[in-house]
């Protein structure tokens, strides 16, 4: 996995990080079977994402990190990336 969303996104959800993207690999959370407890966010798709890193500075609330820079406190939302595309993807 390229990038990572984190715990600022969540209940954020801004989509400017979307516009930018060229591969369209963030996706947001739908209202119609998210069953985790950080739902209300936006997923990078690891298996599209290029690593470009143009999301990363379209992000108002600093988000989005190359997965090796992730806040060691965030590090959970390696697996909640991971997680909710393997449920939803």
């Amino acid at each position: 996995m390229a990038h990572i969303i984190a715990e600022p996104c969540v209940g954020t959800k801004d989509t400017a990080c979307v516009e930018v993207c060229p591969v369209d690999c963030i996706h947001p959370t739908t209202d119609d079977g998210d069953k985790h407890d950080s739902a209300d966010q936006l997923y990078i798709d690891p298996d599209t994402c290029i690593d470009c890193g143009l999301c990363v500075d379209e992000c108002p609330v600093q988000a989005i990190f190359p997965e090796e820079d992730l806040p060691s406190e965030w590090h959970k939302y390696i697996q909640i990336n991971s997680d909710w595309f393997k449920a939803n993807g």
